[in-house]
């Protein structure tokens, strides 16, 4: 009786859980058939749930018009992860290995530098770039976005590095190597996870990013994909299937990272969170 009671009140919690995801993934949905719906059956009511007499005039669309942005957005998410790495990772090592002096008030600071608005330092950076030529260049994007990132990645390899045994540093110490090549040879290979994990948010956050990108780089010959959308629907604002489509092509590098990636990302955000 109770195991009969127990598989019906899993099966309950299983229908809601589908039921609460399918809600909350029903806007995903709708962008994609919106994408393929044609331009005479955009004002139907009640509108058709699924594209029954479908078109590729919106991705049509999107090649022809979008790809510019598209490729500025990957560069500009592969240098912020690149960045953002280079930075963080030996910063992570030395606040969880090599214990500098005031390292608890500069982990402090780091939680307190995600507390900052975007648009503030928007504002900073625009002041700043202004006074060195940097506005409207891809190099000056990439150093804002990171700016975003680099905390939290310290976080991150803070945490998941404090996990390493301290007994294979000391046997790399003993070997003659230098805590550079300890973090090199040991310490970074061992941080497969939380290398991945930094830079799936890393490139998310400057993939999405649009107060940086419209303070920063709008009018420029090289804008992201943020900004090719804002542009479309400013422009153009009655094909709403190209414009679905363009926010559809916008988000597959995201949707099959974060797929590829799922596994690390859920190892590297929980190091550290389970001390031996």
């Amino acid at each position: 009786m109770n195991s009969l009671h127990g598989r019906g009140r899993t099966r309950w919690k299983t229908a809601l859980g589908l039921a609460l995801t399918a809600l909350m993934l029903f806007p995903v949905y709708w962008m994609l058939n919106v994408s393929l719906t044609r331009d005479q059956d955009m004002r139907k009511s009640p509108p058709d749930l699924l594209p029954l007499n479908g078109t590729l005039a919106g991705y049509r669309t999107v090649l022809g018009e979008q790809l510019p942005y598209l490729g500025t957005s990957l560069v500009i998410g592969l240098g912020t992860v690149a960045l953002t790495v280079a930075l963080a990772a030996p910063a992570g090592y030395a606040l969880a290995k090599l214990r500098p002096r005031g390292g608890g008030v500069l982990g402090f600071l780091f939680l307190v530098a995600q507390m900052i608005p975007g648009i503030i330092m928007a504002m900073g950076f625009y002041a700043i770039y202004l006074q060195l030529g940097l506005l409207q260049s891809v190099p000056g994007l990439i150093v804002a976005d990171s700016t975003l990132a680099v905390p939290f990645a310290v976080l991150i390899f803070t945490a998941f590095m404090s996990g390493i045994p301290r007994e294979l540093l000391q046997a790399a110490q003993m070997d003659g190597a230098g805590p550079w090549r300890t973090f090199r040879a040991i310490v970074l290979p061992m941080s497969r996870n939380a290398v991945v994990t930094v830079s799936l948010f890393a490139f998310l956050w400057s993939w999405s990013d649009f107060v940086f990108a419209s303070t920063l780089v709008n009018g420029g010959a090289h804008e992201p994909i943020t900004l090719g959308i804002y542009h479309y629907i400013g422009n153009n604002n009655q094909e709403w299937n190209a414009i679905m489509a363009t926010a559809v092509v916008a988000s597959l590098p995201a949707a099959v990272i974060l797929v590829l990636a799922q596994r690390y990302v859920a190892a590297g955000v929980t190091a550290g969170a389970v001390k031996d």
